[in-house]
């Protein structure tokens, strides 16, 4: 690791990492960001493409940085014909459009589905994560065993930090909600279980299958079926079985956790979940007569993900608290996403989320192409980060997010950049997300496989 971004990149457990301002870092980072183009140039062939078109050899400032971060569509820039029809070879081909290590040879002739595929790309040191694909097609993400040792740390670091709870292995941990089986979900969750759980307490886990790779790629392959009206009607009848199978599987499993919740609410809980599935499962402890009084005073919760489009009450987040006492200094919050490896935790006197030293932020103007330049004071636009942690992809990504980037100090005291607690996307805005080099950048990665 080059001398500038392992500077920022040690900070990742200091408990003042979040009180150097971005005077201090601007330097630094920019110093770090031009190392990492220098390293990756060569290694990535997306990168080296958006550098030979915008005529870029050096990263001298932010705005340098603009052209070469990929908008988040890339990472579903594959063909679909490479899933509905199979091709492991081509979607590997396509992978490594975008990863800076070579992806060698792997035997695909007997490979029974995407999920035997991706495991036989991580015992070669490629790990493959797919999005939930809330919007629509899955994103399809490559990490390192760098990045796997890293999301170990910095997610008990950023819990730790955000709640006030120490990693002292007391509590009895309770996943409310079904996550995807992704190598980054699956890490996370393991060192979650090292940090705070109680080791001799089993960690409770809702009673439904995992959501693998696989099952959610082939979601895709049928909306895209559907959507083309090349669905055979077996495929149709068996997805309409599938789905109402999975609904009553999740409705039993929704009652079982509110009765596990019942079962150890004297025990200091650990609760964790998506904000949908909490508060079903809160309603359904409310409805068995139990509420915040009959639960111990230092629970914790851990938010994982917005509201992935789930209608819900005003007052779900009052609720979900209430229901398990959950004290506001035990109330985890992160804003992150599956195209990063870090994350930013909410802090609770000022209400936002704090982004680390070793996270570039950038704010862009709606298309995505240019870079807003107050770096004092509040801006709002069009988010954009480069993860300096990063190793197994490029870390720069601009999303689709719209939010309020502030340099100034917070409320709470720290003094580096943070996000207010307002964020959107941009296609729940406007029903669409249109980010103007967005189509031109897939249709080269598509050229490549």
């Amino acid at each position: 690791m080059s001398p500038a971004t392992e500077k920022l990149t040690r900070l990742v457990a200091a408990d003042d990492r979040f009180d150097y301002s971005h005077d201090e870092l601007r330097e630094t980072q920019l110093e770090a960001l031009n190392e990492r183009f220098q390293e990756r140039k060569d290694r990535i062939r997306l990168l080296g493409h958006r550098a030979r078109e915008a005529g870029i050899t050096e990263v001298r400032g932010r705005e340098d940085m603009v052209p070469l971060l990929f908008p988040h569509s890339v990472y579903k820039s594959y063909p679909e014909s490479f899933l509905i029809e199979e091709k492991w070879d081509l979607l590997g081909k396509w992978l490594g459009a975008v990863s800076p290590y070579p992806i060698g040879p792997v035997e695909t002739s007997d490979v029974t589905g995407i999920d035997d595929w991706i495991e036989r790309l991580a015992a070669k040191g490629h790990y493959v994560s797919c999005s939930s694909g809330t919007t629509g097609k899955s994103a399809m993400l490559l990490a390192s065993d760098k990045d796997m040792d890293w999301s170990r740390k910095d997610t008990v670091n950023v819990f730790a930090w955000g709640s006030g709870v120490e990693p002292a292995r007391d509590r009895r941990m309770m996943g409310l909600a079904p996550t995807a089986a992704v190598p980054k979900n699956l890490v996370i969750g393991q060192a979650q279980q090292e940090a705070f759980g109680d080791p001799a307490k089993e960690r409770f886990r809702l009673p439904v299958p995992p959501i693998t790779v696989g099952s959610l790629t082939r979601m895709v392959v049928l909306r895209k079926k559907i959507a083309d009206g090349t669905a055979r009607p077996e495929e149709l009848a068996d997805f309409e079985q599938t789905s109402r199978e999975r609904q009553e599987t999740l409705d039993k499993a929704m009652t079982a956790g509110a009765e596990a919740l019942i079962r150890y609410r004297d025990e200091k809980l650990y609760i964790s979940g998506l904000w949908n599935a909490l508060y079903q499962v809160a309603k359904t402890v409310r409805e068995m007569g139990y509420a915040a009084k009959d639960f111990h005073p230092d629970n914790c919760i851990y938010i994982g993900g917005g509201l992935k489009r789930a209608q819900l009450p005003p007052d779900y987040q009052e609720f979900v608290h209430q229901t398990f006492n959950i004290p506001p200094n035990r109330n985890f919050q992160n804003y992150s996403m599956q195209e990063l490896n870090s994350g930013m935790p909410k802090c609770q006197r000022g209400d936002r989320y704090h982004v680390p030293p070793w996270l570039v932020p950038f704010i862009l103007d709606e298309e995505g192409g240019t870079l807003l330049r107050p770096e004092a004071g509040e801006i709002e636009g069009r988010a954009a980060f480069y993860d300096l942690s990063l190793d197994g992809r490029w870390g720069g990504i601009t999303t689709g997010d719209k939010i309020s980037l502030d340099f100034g100090p917070c409320a709470c005291g720290r003094t580096g950049p943070s996000v207010r607690n307002n964020i959107v996307r941009y296609a729940d805005i406007e029903g669409d997300d249109k980010i103007g080099c967005a189509g031109t950048v897939d249709a080269y990665v598509r050229g490549l496989s």
